[in-house]
């Protein structure tokens, strides 16, 4: 991305938004121990007693009111993807009445990476809780690339696993795009077999697999109503594992797409003509206010620590876009943390229960 030097735009004394109807919003000084999570469909939120002055005139009051009408509509990932979850886990115990089948997905892991191993418990838990069988396969730091594809030989041949994840990154003497490969196609839930990548590219090709987290971003647009059709849409980022991908969905719902890297020329006014913003660069706040339309919708993919000495961890995280700015510019935008994030695993699940059906012939 453009290099350039920003300043942090949010802070700890940024107001809240609280949610009045699914299209008010008030704002919350963080003076106030206020806690609340949004849902997409929410028509009625309770909320503490808050009070206008008796006297307040009428411009004061119409002024408020400006002020909660411009705040963008927060699309809720965590609400979408648990629904998600509670569907993936109804048509799993459908499968298992009807033929007996329980879907199985398989992890390796390589490594002690913690933030890897957090990823993984995360994963075991969330099919442990949708009735998916979890496998995992723990590999030490030293393993070499034949025992990882030893691992991955077996999962291939075991007809209990639908699903196989080989946990990124690999340490740095491991080939990562061999070993993903190595994955057999109709088990490569992550969907980053080029096969699977080269269909999605390709009009009038279907790809089994769709990778998690572009494939969860519209996911969100579509549970929001947010029409993709004949849209100008900004990408920005272009890596393999969410920019480029995301460009092709969104490409395939007929959207007229730009790429916005790290050698654009410009890049804040090619995605102030955006209708929909998806940015996946990995740099806190990069995106400000000014380089949004006003009524733009914002997927921010990016999860990114900066320094917070009042929070315990001594950090907070941020998306790639200033949220703070954005907010009052977007009409409709995911937060971060919240957002993006649950979906990744939700589509994974989804695209573990997809792959046992196809196998099965379950409809």
């Amino acid at each position: 991305m453009t290099k350039m030097i920003l300043s942090d735009c949010s802070s700890s004394t940024t107001s809240r938004l609280l949610p009045l109807t699914s299209h008010k919003f008030l704002r919350i000084s963080h003076s106030r121990n206020v806690h609340f999570s949004l849902i997409p469909s929410i028509s009625r939120v309770s909320f503490p007693s808050l009070s206008l002055r008796p006297h307040a005139s009428s411009s004061t009051l119409i002024s408020a009111k400006m002020a909660a009408d411009s705040v963008a509509k927060i699309i809720d990932g965590k609400s979408v993807a648990r629904q998600i979850r509670e569907e993936v886990a109804a048509e799993i115990t459908r499968m298992k009445e009807a033929i007996g089948v329980i879907p199985g997905l398989a992890v390796i892991l390589v490594g002690d990476r913690k933030d890897s191993a957090t990823y993984v418990r995360n994963k075991k838990k969330a099919c442990e809780a949708a009735g998916i069988n979890s496998y995992e396969v723990h590999l030490p730091e030293t393993s070499t690339e034949e025992e990882v594809l030893n691992s991955i030989s077996k999962f291939n041949e075991d007809p209990s696993v639908h699903g196989i994840l080989v946990q990124l990154p690999l340490p740095s003497h491991i080939n990562e795009e061999k070993m993903l490969n190595a994955v057999g196609i109709e088990k490569d839930v992550d969907g980053f077999h080029p096969l699977n990548i080269g269909r999605l590219a390709m009009r009038g090709r279907e790809p089994l697999f769709v990778p998690c987290t572009p494939k969860g971003c519209i996911e969100l647009l579509h549970r929001y109503g947010v029409q993709i059709k004949g849209k100008k849409a900004v990408v920005i980022g272009r890596s393999n594992i969410v920019g480029m991908p995301a460009a092709l969905l969104l490409q395939r719902e007929d959207a007229t797409v730009t790429i916005v890297h790290s050698r654009t020329k410009n890049p804040e006014a090619i995605t102030k003509e955006a209708d929909i913003i998806i940015s996946a660069v990995g740099q806190a706040n990069m995106v400000r206010g000014s380089w949004i339309k006003p009524g733009a919708v914002i997927i921010d993919v990016g999860i990114n620590p900066i320094d917070d000495p009042e929070s315990a961890r001594g950090y907070r995280l941020v998306g790639d876009v200033c949220y703070e700015e954005a907010v009052t510019v977007a009409s409709a935008i995911t937060p971060v943390p919240g957002g993006v994030g649950p979906m990744t695993i939700a589509m994974l699940l989804s695209n573990t229960l997809s792959s046992a059906k196809r196998v099965h012939g379950f409809h």
